[in-house]
């Protein structure tokens, strides 16, 4: 099991939780230092099944200050979250070929 983390943010840290209380311990991935790739956030896109628009922080200053109010295309928004790793969504987590996002962190149980 895998989980795209930012230690702080709270229902990240909440997420991590869940699943060391399950007794699993994740490979934990701050993706905010250790960024994915645009294949990788491909793969994981296609896991979570929905579109890379979904998964974007629209809240983030990086988002409005660069994208609002535009319309890119499913590989331009990828390519967005790799150069501006803060939009992407998080937690993410990964077991097998199945992903969820911890929003809320409760998402995780599917995966236990």
């Amino acid at each position: 099991m895998k989980i795209y983390h930012n230690p702080r943010c709270s229902k990240s840290r909440e997420t991590l939780q869940i699943i060391l209380d399950a007794g699993v311990e994740p490979e934990i991935i701050d993706y905010l230092i250790d960024v994915p790739t645009e294949a990788e956030l491909k793969d994981l896109i296609s896991m979570l099944g929905i579109k890379p628009y979904d998964l974007l922080r629209r809240g983030e200053a990086d988002f409005k200050d660069n994208f609002k109010g535009k319309d890119l295309s499913d590989d331009e928004w990828i390519t967005a979250m790799v150069k501006f790793p803060k939009l992407i969504e998080r937690p993410i987590v990964v077991k097998q070929k199945k992903a969820v996002l911890g929003r809320p962190p409760e998402n995780v149980k599917t995966l236990l």
